[in-house]
């Protein structure tokens, strides 16, 4: 009985390991970490998909260069990314 209950805490969730994508796809995680990373990915009907999908927006992401932003755009991204360096959410408050 305490194996089958410290099994299921070394267990990910679906939240921890959306949490951990990015780290896993730049290659952070430790070998344990990555070991159950991977599988949670086994055993998931909806996380493998999920890490599909942020493969391809980093796939996608990556083709983008600056040219390919209306102004508009430019400004927009400038702008939030001003708000973040400041400490502030979008809308102008302080995060805290």
């Amino acid at each position: 009985m305490i194996r089958l209950a410290t099994r299921f805490r070394r267990d990910l969730t679906c939240q921890q390991a959306v949490e951990l994508v990015t780290d896993y796809l730049e290659g952070l995680l430790s070998r344990s970490q990555r070991r159950r990373f991977e599988e949670h990915l086994a055993g998931c009907p909806h996380c493998p998909e999920y890490l599909a999908q942020m493969r391809a927006v980093i796939a996608l992401a990556g083709a983008i260069t600056p040219d390919d932003l209306t102004p508009g755009m430019r400004s927009e991204f400038i702008s939030l990314y001003r708000q973040w360096r400041a400490g502030e959410t979008p809308g102008g408050s302080t995060s805290t």
